[in-house]
């Protein structure tokens, strides 16, 4: 099963639903804001695509958090406390493809490849 991790108002995450609704590919939806952020999936994403890569400081969470929270974020374990306590800070969405393997962001190609193995 695919699991499309994110929150259900951000472009990105609604992208990537639609377009896998448009294909007709099954998934589920793992919503951070109403169910929370599961630590060993935070940990395997850290650890499988990296701190910088996971960490969206483009986006309005990140902007919105003082330069001391900012400049407190410089490894895995620091990162992974922001994103604990605003998981909004986290690049959406999240995809763990049904062979176990993750991806980030919205990418039609990505997926369309993905979705045929």
């Amino acid at each position: 099963m695919i699991t499309i991790y994110g929150i259900p108002n951000c472009d990105s995450v609604k992208r990537t639903r639609a377009w896998f609704d448009g294909q007709g590919l099954a998934y589920q939806f793992h919503d951070f804001k109403k169910s929370g952020l599961p630590e060993s999936d935070l940990q395997r994403w850290l650890a499988e695509l990296g701190w910088e890569k996971l960490l969206n400081r483009a986006g309005t969470t990140w902007r919105r958090l003082d330069d001391a929270a900012k400049a407190a974020v410089f490894d895995a374990g620091s990162a992974a406390i922001v994103m604990r306590a605003q998981s909004s800070v986290i690049k959406r969405p999240v995809v763990a493809w049904a062979d176990g393997s993750l991806s980030i962001g919205f990418s039609p190609e990505l997926f369309a490849l993905r979705a045929r193995l």
